[in-house]
């Protein structure tokens, strides 16, 4: 009989591991049905785009799992899934999870603090210390499903074998994994992003089976979120074969032109990230006096990427930053804006619509600037130089019940300490340190190439673009086992 599977998308980063790599047309390869459950605003586009026979789109109905969250003891659900985000064992990097429970007491009143949050911090101890209390704290979430379910007719009308989603419940996909659970199909999670495996911990579901990048978000993993050594599979990040197969690559005359840049400058690119905790244009002003200026080694161009959260419409104070450096692009030469593209819906600027923009800009860039952010990663994988700028601005945001984190302060967070301690790149705290960095590798594009070579070996395991086929390998065994 043919084996049918779900798979829960509901993030764009999601979209790029299933459906922009080998993954669901491996699977549909060998015989699988696939069913693939996304957002309800663009599923049809998403459809229009990936079409192939054996594939299937459905919605992934988060409305209703908003309302449900938000109508059904609200409180309760607010203080699991809290509890579940900074609940992780102390046998791992707590650092992320530490910054996440001062980010709540900082953006909410005294009687929130006092009613829920100091409870709740009573609670936080035996979860770092005690597996049972993360089991029990589990078993606590399941009370929340959604009777009937929300997915029971596609339940009943698939009836699929496995259910796979790219959280194991730490988002809306926990009401699909636990109306899985509840009938007794298997199910699996697959880890998207860089730092998923330490910033979020403790289960939204029971879920059995996990596919990862490396060795070290394995033992995150099992160490952190109690998982079954056994049942943990180490496949790669298959987001990123595309990369490693240059197929998203665009001709180097063909992207300068694409953005007005000059083919002789030397081009230096900004990827903007943790907008949460800080602003980031005290690094993208840094980087604009400097290219403007004669204070590089090289004539050089700056290329600055905004953040999918630059273009939310609250807080205010994101899109006012993305006017700053739309106002910084008018007032110096050579300096450029790109921001990602809108696939629209929840998937907003998350889509996977720009991976071609993505690598030809770490491709063709000679040094690639952000915080601390994933593109550290990928831009390792084109083998370009890289810096992690953390220039504050004094009081953060400075903004009431806006909760604000010093940029060199996440340093220590567990993915930023593994990059600073693999030397992969640099880490400029001053607009001197960034000059000086910049210089060097301007002067020197092969410094620090052996460090990123491993630092990629590390963190994704496999650099061969065959994550995607392991990673449908290791879905097909747990499916015929």
């Amino acid at each position: 009989m043919t084996k049918r599977i779900f798979i829960s998308a509901d993030h764009g980063m999601a979209i790029i591991y299933f459906l922009q790599s080998d993954v669901v047309s491996t699977l549909l390869a060998a015989g699988v049905e696939v069913v693939v459950l996304t957002d309800d605003d663009t599923k049809e586009k998403i459809a229009s785009r990936f079409t192939q026979p054996g594939l299937t789109f459905e919605g992934l109905r988060l409305k209703q799992a908003n309302d449900y969250a938000k109508k059904v003891s609200p409180r309760w659900q607010w203080l699991l899934t809290y509890l579940r985000r900074v609940g992780g064992s102390r046998r791992i990097n707590t650092e992320a999870m530490d910054s996440h429970i001062w980010e709540v007491w900082g953006e909410n009143g005294w009687k929130f603090r006092l009613g829920i949050w100091m409870p709740s911090a009573l609670m936080i101890p035996l979860l770092r210390n005690f597996s049972f209390a993360r089991k029990f704290l589990i078993r606590m979430q399941n009370r929340f499903t959604p009777t009937p379910g929300l997915y029971t007719d596609l339940f009943d009308k698939y009836q699929p074998d496995m259910v796979i989603a790219s959280t194991p419940g730490w988002r809306m996909d926990r009401y699909l994994l636990r109306e899985s659970a509840k009938r007794g199909i298997p199910n699996m999670t697959v880890i998207v992003g860089w730092d998923n495996s330490s910033s979020y911990n403790v289960s939204g579901a029971d879920v059995q089976w996990a596919t990862c990048w490396s060795e070290l978000q394995k033992e995150e993993l099992v160490k952190g979120s109690d998982w079954n050594p056994e049942h943990v599979h180490v496949g790669g990040i298959p987001s990123y074969d595309g990369y490693f197969r240059k197929q998203w690559l665009m001709p180097r005359d063909e992207y300068f032109k694409l953005h007005g840049l000059h083919p002789q400058r030397k081009l230096i690119s900004y990827a903007s990230s943790f907008v949460h905790f800080a602003p980031n244009f005290p690094n993208i002003e840094a980087l604009a006096k400097l290219v403007s200026s004669d204070a590089l080694a090289e004539p050089s161009q700056l290329l600055i990427r905004l953040h999918p959260s630059h273009f939310q419409d609250k807080p205010k104070i994101f899109a006012d930053e993305r006017a700053q450096v739309f106002e910084l692009e008018k007032k110096y030469p050579n300096v450029h804006v790109v921001q990602p593209v809108a696939l629209g819906g929840s998937l907003g600027y998350y889509g996977g619509e720009d991976m071609d923009e993505k690598s030809s800009m770490m491709a063709y860039s000679d040094v690639v600037v952000t915080v601390y952010s994933t593109m550290l990663v990928e831009t390792a994988v084109h083998d370009t130089p890289m810096i992690a700028a953390t220039i504050d601005t004094p009081g953060g945001w400075n903004k009431p019940k806006k909760f604000s984190l010093s940029l060199k302060e996440i340093g220590n967070w567990p993915t930023h300490k593994r990059f600073r301690e693999a030397k992969a790149g640099r880490v400029a705290t001053t607009e001197k340190e960034l000059r000086s960095m910049l210089n060097a590798y301007l002067k020197n594009p092969s410094l620090d190439y052996p460090e990123r070579r491993k630092f990629i070996e590390d963190e994704i395991t496999s650099t061969d673009g065959m994550s995607g086929k392991r990673t449908a390998e290791f879905i097909l065994k747990v499916l015929n086992s």
